[in-house]
């Protein structure tokens, strides 16, 4: 059969290009197109578009949403040159979409640039198996107490760690700043650590994270839970805690810096807690490891405290502090935007 004239299919290199993005929900959705050839610069990623009326962020009489690649990360799943890209949401008018939190989060990070925050998000999350129970649970009955779970090693203290080993190698090839993972208080219940990161690069790295995390449990046919409280009784919730630092807490004398902003955290206590996560108040009880959601506290060491300052960052006077109120499924863009709108803007 004759060659069309002048198309090859051999002559372009093509590679395929996974856009994420943020629903109403706070959950995320994906879809494929084909490059031609790789990419050097998000810059060379032409802007694509959706059905919002589908996923909670659009009218269907006006239902186009525009999705503008923001951050790209090499793909662990389809590898060569093949890349998942993260992006923001536009309304058909031009203006950013109800959801797209990164754009707000982007603009307060430009006005607090002298300041240099850092970020380092701890997130946890639990497994449910396809039955709708925890993941390794026994049938019809509970686990043990809390206790031998935590950091565990071994058959009946950790569940499904080759797939949490799987995600946290996903992570590494693609490029997302993670620090740790370690098998959390409750049994099937997981932490990851991502950062230090700066700015709106913490939301960009922890919803890859969240996003490659999610494709592997598809995989392991699994879900994934940032619920913050997913089972009631004296199991331990799921947070997102939050680590923050400055040029000005990081210098010498720090630890005034630390003082001040958490005053000012303080008064904008209920603020925080409108943007740290649904059914937060599940878990913020002022028990498991918590502060009560109607009472701001702070002190050393302290893990029952909204905002714990590390007994090493005492004792050298200066470093960073850690907001625990967060909710494991928090937006990271809208916690790092109020943190310094709060501390830095206010």
């Amino acid at each position: 059969m004759a060659q069309h004239q002048g198309l090859d299919p051999h002559h372009f290199h093509t590679s395929l290009l996974d856009r994420v993005w943020i629903d109403a929900d706070n959950g995320l959705r994906s879809k494929t197109t084909t490059l031609e050839g790789p990419i050097k610069s998000v810059d060379e990623l032409k802007e694509w578009n959706f059905d919002g009326s589908s996923t909670g962020q659009a009218e269907g009489t006006n239902s186009d949403v525009f999705l503008r690649p923001a951050a790209f990360f090499p793909d662990p799943f389809r590898r060569g040159d093949n890349i998942i890209v993260i992006c923001e949401t536009y309304n058909n008018d031009g203006t950013p979409n109800k959801y797209n939190h990164r754009y707000s989060c982007m603009k307060t990070m430009e006005a607090s640039a002298k300041s240099d925050p850092w970020f380092g998000l701890e997130q946890e999350y639990t497994i449910f198996g396809s039955d709708g129970r925890p993941y390794g649970w026994p049938i019809g009955g509970f686990p043990g107490p809390q206790g031998p779970y935590y950091c565990g090693v071994g058959a009946g203290k950790v569940f499904a760690r080759d797939m949490i080993e799987a995600h946290y190698r996903a992570c590494l090839y693609a490029g997302v700043t993670i620090s740790g993972i370690n098998a959390e208080v409750m049994p099937s219940q997981w932490e990851f650590q991502v950062g230090p990161c700066k700015g709106k690069d913490m939301g960009d790295h922890l919803w890859m994270a969240r996003y490659l995390l999610i494709r592997i449990a598809e995989e392991w046919g699994v879900t994934v839970s940032f619920h913050p409280k997913p089972l009631s009784g004296d199991w331990n919730g799921a947070g997102l805690h939050s680590n923050y630092s400055t040029n000005e807490t990081r210098a010498e004398g720090g630890m005034k810096a630390i003082e001040e902003m958490i005053k000012k955290l303080e008064k904008r206590h209920l603020q925080h807690i409108e943007v740290y996560g649904s059914d937060n108040d599940l878990r913020l009880t002022g028990r498991h490891e918590t502060g009560h959601i109607g009472q701001f506290s702070s002190g050393v060491a302290h893990r029952g405290a909204s905002i714990r300052i590390p007994k090493a960052v005492a004792v050298a006077g200066k470093g960073y502090f850690e907001d625990r109120r967060p909710a494991s499924n928090a937006d990271p863009y809208q916690i790092c935007d109020i943190m310094v709108q709060t501390t830095l803007l206010s």
